[in-house]
């Protein structure tokens, strides 16, 4: 099947500019006295849970949305889709501002939230699927077709009469993403598609997407914390923390721009000690005659030079630290201390 086109399309699917999503959060006073204070005199602070991001997405698109947990990406993702309203900042999706809910907005979005069920448990899948059909007023042709090609590119055809509280967590999460498919949205937002899944049901998932987007050319914005679901599916990825962009761009230039280090590998020609390795970096492993080492990118020639001149080694081998973890160390740097300061207001 060909890529679907559209003559719209020739704009971003999501443009924003300065968006930005404050609470109020109600600080609760010790103490019984304290709770009295509360009943006349209520202290909140400020959480920015997303803080002045601005970035665009073209048509076709699979971005990866990272950040850890209270990094503001499902907060951004609702408001993307219309869910709440923020604080400031623009935003304009498929050509419409998501908050306003027009109906046409919302015929060309979906939004799947790997922890929520859009479903109904005690049903087969395919009656939640008719129903679909009539929330989106569907036509019966064009309703029946478009349920064929997902359920085979799924591979659950045989599963639709069967209640969905007796599929899997994997068979389940595909046929909430056939739900969210039927009406054939141009873009599709996800937030930890795959959490909770088994290795075999998270690769199928991501086959089943990566095709998806080929024959349709759906626009997608994944969040998820396996990174393993980001690799195989976006180039670019977008990294938010505390509420801030800190990175917009090709997958590979993550490690570029926040990994200080690279990985040696030596092969020696005869078993080692490796105490004296320590000059050169942080001993990550040693093993008889195999040594690896974390060294400093900017000291990284003056290191292989040294060690070259001083050892004999039989192999080297010089490679980046694991996406994994150089995701983990930005994730772990500690807030700025413009960040840290809370707006405390009394009411």
């Amino acid at each position: 099947m060909t890529t679907v086109t559209n003559p719209l399309d020739a704009g971003p699917i999501i443009e924003t500019h300065g968006l930005t999503k404050i609470y109020r959060v109600y600080q609760k006073q010790e103490g019984l006295l304290g709770a009295i204070r509360g009943l006349f005199r209520r202290r909140y602070r400020e959480v920015r849970a997303v803080d002045g991001i601005s970035f665009r997405i073209e048509p076709g698109e699979i971005v990866g949305f990272l950040g850890p947990n209270g990094a503001g990406k499902t907060t951004t993702l609702k408001m993307l889709s219309g869910l709440i309203y923020p604080t400031s900042g623009t935003a304009r999706v498929l050509g419409f501002v998501p908050w306003e809910r027009a109906n046409a907005f919302r015929r060309q979005l979906a939004l799947v939230m790997g922890q929520k069920n859009q479903l109904w448990w005690d049903l087969p899948a395919a009656d939640s699927f008719a129903l679909h059909r009539a929330i989106y007023s569907l036509h019966l042709d064009q309703f029946r077709q478009t349920l064929d090609e997902l359920t085979e590119l799924f591979g659950v055809a045989h599963l639709l009469r069967q209640p969905v509280r007796e599929l899997s967590l994997g068979e389940r999460m595909k046929m909430e993403l056939i739900a969210a498919l039927l009406h054939q949205p141009r873009l599709l937002l996800l937030d930890e598609p795959t959490i909770g899944l088994d290795v075999v049901a998270q690769v199928s998932i991501r086959r089943c997407l990566r095709e998806y987007n080929r024959r349709r050319g759906v626009t997608i914005l994944l969040t998820s914390h396996y990174m393993k679901d980001v690799e195989a599916l976006c180039e670019r990825v977008m990294v938010i923390r505390h509420g801030q962009l800190i990175y917009d761009g090709p997958l590979a230039g993550i490690i570029e721009q926040f990994s200080q280090s690279k990985l040696v590998k030596l092969q020696l020609a005869e078993e080692a000690d490796p105490v004296p390795f320590r000059r050169y970096g942080e001993v990550v492993h040693a093993d008889g005659p195999l040594i690896e080492l974390r060294v400093e990118r900017r000291r990284l020639p003056e290191v292989l030079a040294a060690i070259l001149d001083h050892h004999r080694v039989l192999d080297l081998n010089v490679q980046d630290p694991p996406l994994e973890q150089v995701i983990a160390r930005v994730f772990e740097e500690p807030l700025a201390a413009h960040e840290t300061d809370s707006q405390l207001t009394t009411v």
